[in-house]
C-alpha cells in the first residue's frame, strides 16, 4: 500500500507536493478504512484526484510510472535517465528532481527516496521505520553509501555500490546482484504497482475466453449486470491466416510465440488476439462479445464493433477484480477512471470495489477523474478527494478537502468544488470576463 508519495521539480510541479493515504480523525466510511495495528494508522483504500484539465493530475500519474520503470528496469551503462523538471522557470530546470515513496510492504512502512538529474543519481535513501523512528538501511550521496551496523556485516554490499553506476538506483542494481535485504521494496514496485492509462489495454484477455477462470466468470457476471449491452466475453478460436499481419513481421511474431509460447496482440479499434504454441502447433484466438437477440439466442460480436465505453469496461474489470481478491495486496493506479463511461457505470465499479474494503484490506485504487458528479460524500471521504490546481505561473499543487475545516460531512461538496469556492477549477475567459471561480477572498 502507498502510505505517502512525494516528488518535487517533476514536469508541473515545480515545489514539492504531498500525496497522502493516511486516514484522518474523519469520521465516515471507517469500516473500510484497513488498520494497521503495529503502526496504530489507518490506510485509505482509494483516492480520487480531480481537477480541470492540464492541472497536474497525469503528471502524477506520470511520476509513478517513471519510477516504476527506473526502479524495475535500470539503465544502460551512459544512457541518460529521462527526468521532467518544471520548464517555466531557468531555476528550476538546472535542480534536480526528487520522489519519495512511504510503502506498506508485507506489515513492515519502508521509505524510500531519490533525487537525480539526466545524468546521475544524486542521493538515494531506503529506510524502515518503526511505530517510534526510522532504522536507515542504506544510505547514498557524494558518491558514498552508509550501511545500517546490521548489513555492514555483508561487505559484498559495498563492493555492490562501487559498481553501482551514476545513472542507476542502488536498490535496482542490489537486487540485481541478489541481495535480498531489499528485495521487498523492489518487488513491491514490479508486482503490486499498476498503472493503467486512458489508453491502456490491461486486460490480461488469455484468461478472459476461459470459462473456468475466475476472472473469466467474474468479467462477464458483471457485464451481465451493467447495462452495457453485453452478456459477456469469451475466446474465439480463428484461421492462423486471418491474422492481420504479412511478409516479415508476421514470421518475426510467429517465431516470438515459438520462444514464449504465447504472445498477446492490440489492434486499434480494440480488437485482441492471442497465439499460443501448443505442442508446436500455434493457434490464434481472439476476444469477442456476447450480445443477446431478440429470441435470447447469443450472437458474437468483433471487439471493434463495440463502443469505446464497453472496451474501457473490459479493460477495467480485470483490475476491479484483482483489487477485490481476498488478501489482495495490489494498488491500482488508473488514469482518467471515466473515460468514456457514463457517471453512474464508473459509480458501480467504485461501489464495487470499496463494498470488498474492510480493516483487513491491503489493496489500493489511486484514479484521476473530471467527473465532478463522484465528488459525493455518500461515496468518498473528505480525505479521500484531492484536488490539483495549476496556479498563473504554471505549477501545479495538490490538496485534499480534509484540509478545509468548513466542509461538513453533510456538505454538498460538488456544488461548492463547481461554484470555485474549493479551488481545482478552470479559469475560463468568456466575452472578456473569468468564470469558473468565484472570488472567495
Amino acid at each position: 500500500m502507498i502510505v505517502r508519495f512525494s516528488i518535487e521539480n517533476w514536469m508541473s510541479f515545480r515545489d514539492r507536493a504531498e500525496f497522502s493515504m493516511i486516514a484522518t480523525r474523519e469520521r465516515q466510511h471507517t469500516e473500510r478504512v484497513p488498520r494497521i495495528r503495529k503502526y496504530r494508522t489507518g490506510i485509505l483504500p482509494v483516492t480520487a484526484l480531480y481537477g480541470g484539465n492540464a492541472s497536474g493530475k497525469s503528471n502524477l500519474f506520470e511520476a509513478l510510472r517513471f519510477t516504476r520503470d527506473l526502479i524495475v528496469g535500470g539503465k544502460r551503462p551512459g544512457e541518460r535517465i529521462p527526468v521532467k523538471t518544471f520548464r517555466l522557470d531557468e531555476k528550476s530546470r538546472e535542480q534536480p528532481a526528487f520522489f519519495s515513496f512511504e510503502l506498506l510492504v508485507d506489515e513492515t512502512v519502508y521509505g524510500y527516496s531519490f533525487s537525480l538529474t539526466p545524468k546521475e543519481i544524486l542521493e538515494e535513501k531506503l529506510a524502515e521505520i518503526t511505530s517510534s523512528g526510522e532504522k536507515t538501511l542504506f544510505h547514498r550521496r557524494g558518491g558514498k553509501a552508509e550501511f545500517h551496523g546490521s548489513l555492514k556485516k555483508n561487505r559484498d554490499l559495498e563492493v555492490y555500490f562501487r559498481g553501482t553506476r551514476e545513472n542507476e538506483l542502488f536498490l535496482t542494481n542490489s537486487v540485481f546482484q541478489k541481495v535480498n535485504a531489499f528485495l521487498p521494496v523492489w518487488s513491491w514496485f514490479r508486482d503490486n504497482l499498476v498503472l493503467i492509462g486512458p489508453e491502456s489495454r490491461f486486460s490480461p484477455f488469455e484468461r478472459l475466453g476461459d470459462e473456468q477462470d475466475p476472472l473469466s466468470s467474474s468479467v462477464n457476471d458483471v457485464l451481465a449486470r451493467l447495462d452495457v449491452g453485453l452478456h459477456g466475453i469469451e475466446g474465439v478460436e480463428i484461421p492462423l491466416d486471418t491474422v492481420p499481419l504479412s511478409g516479415s513481421a508476421k514470421e518475426k511474431l510467429l517465431e516470438e510465440v515459438r520462444e514464449k509460447g504465447n504472445v498477446r496482440l492490440k489492434f486499434s479499434g480494440g480488437e485482441r488476439l492471442l497465439l499460443t504454441n501448443e505442442n508446436g502447433k500455434i493457434r490464434a484466438r481472439k476476444l469477442a462479445a456476447r450480445h443477446r437477440g431478440k429470441d435470447g439466442t447469443e450472437v458474437l460480436f468483433d471487439l471493434q464493433d463495440e463502443s469505446d465505453g464497453s472496451i474501457r469496461m473490459i479493460d477495467l474489470l480485470p483490475a476491479l477484480h484483482a483489487l477485490c481478491v481476498p488478501k489482495s495486496a495490489k494498488v491500482f493506479v488508473i488514469d482518467e477512471i471515466d473515460r468514456s463511461l457514463h457517471t453512474l457505470l464508473t459509480r458501480s465499479l467504485l461501489e464495487m470495489f470499496l463494498s470488498s474494503c474492510s480493516a483487513e484490506s491491503r489493496s489500493q485504487l489511486l484514479f484521476t477523474t473530471h467527473d465532478a458528479l463522484l465528488m459525493d460524500q455518500e461515496l468518498l471521504r473528505r480525505d479521500e478527494m484531492w484536488v490539483a490546481e495549476r496556479n498563473s505561473e504554471g505549477a501545479s499543487r495538490i490538496f485534499s478537502f480534509s484540509e478545509y475545516k468548513d466542509v461538513r460531512y453533510d456538505k454538498d461538496i460538488m456544488k461548492s468544488y463547481l461554484q470555485g469556492r474549493l479551488g481545482g477549477v478552470p479559469r475560463i475567459l468568456l466575452c472578456g470576463r473569468e468564470s469558473g471561480r468565484e472570488n472567495v477572498d
